[in-house]
């Protein structure tokens, strides 16, 4: 392993936040695609 890599790793294992990740971007985006999922799970599941 390079030394280079090894500030770059530790800034990872202590979890530095990226400035980019809204997390309410980030849940609503999630509750969406889960939403759709379900929509698409009931609408497939109609042969009973």
């Amino acid at each position: 392993m390079s030394t280079a890599a090894l500030p770059a790793l530790a800034q990872l294992a202590e979890g530095g936040n990226h400035e980019s990740l809204n997390p309410l971007l980030t849940g609503g985006v999630a509750l969406f695609i889960l939403l759709l999922l379900l929509y698409v799970t009931t609408r497939f599941n109609r042969d009973r």
